[in-house]
């Protein structure tokens, strides 16, 4: 097995964007939780804020702030960053083990009726019955790969392939708050009202983002997400 490699990519003038390995690969984005969670335990001067997603991780940092001279306040966040990653033990041949605690968190569902208006087309393209997508919708353990879009929205991978669903071709104008959707090969929930092209199925009556909290997003890139079907009365009286 080889050594892994950060590459590094400058986004913009304050921010540079550290990648471990293919997008897709479970070790490399192990890899990025690992060297995410050592760069909050351990802040390094001028890193105002640290966003994993997927294997890579998006570091922001304000220049006037990065300690160091001789060279570039980009160069000098890079250099600090490896210096991080070896310490947390990120570089090492073997993936990390040990430096992450995974979270899972239940989130529970009304599916179909008003507020999964695409559960049927989902279906039939699936040749499943509507009861048929919401058992294998709820029965996986999500992992969170990158929250985006719009604040705390969670991208999910581990959706059964047979619910693989393209976009709408015409995005809705507003999608409410809440609405559990299909997008292709991901699953997702849409934190806030906002436009979206997903496919809806359901709709949760938790919160998955309020600025007035801490941290303001329900989910992290990592956590693990299980769907729990409840029924239109439940949801009518969820607190």
């Amino acid at each position: 097995m080889k050594k892994p490699v950060l590459t590094y990519e400058p986004l913009g003038d304050s921010a540079v964007t550290v990648s471990i390995g293919p997008a897709r690969d479970a070790t490399a984005q192990l890899r990025a939780r690992a060297l995410a969670a050592a760069l909050l335990k351990h802040p390094l001067d001028g890193v105002v804020d640290v966003a994993p997603a997927y294997a890579s991780v998006t570091v922001y940092y304000d220049p006037s702030r990065v300690s160091g001279a001789g060279t570039l306040p980009y160069d000098r966040v890079c250099s600090a960053i490896r210096r991080c990653a070896e310490k947390a033990k990120v570089l090492l041949r073997r993936t990390p083990k040990g430096v992450l605690a995974d979270r899972l968190v239940e989130i529970p569902v009304c599916y179909g009726g008003e507020f999964g208006p695409d559960l049927a087309d989902v279906a039939k393209k699936a040749k499943l019955t509507p009861e048929q997508v919401i058992k294998r919708h709820s029965k996986i353990e999500y992992r969170v790969q990158a929250i985006g879009f719009v604040p705390g929205f969670p991208y999910l991978a581990g959706l059964p392939e047979r619910l693989h669903t393209p976009r709408r071709s015409t995005p809705r104008e507003i999608v409410a708050a809440g609405s559990v959707g299909i997008g292709g090969a991901q699953t997702g929930v849409y934190p806030i009202s906002t436009p979206g092209g997903w496919n809806l199925i359901g709709r949760t009556p938790s919160t998955l983002f309020n600025p007035r909290e801490e941290p303001a997003a329900l989910l992290q890139v990592g956590d693990l997400v299980r769907f729990r079907p409840i029924t239109l009365e439940e949801f009518a009286v969820w607190k």
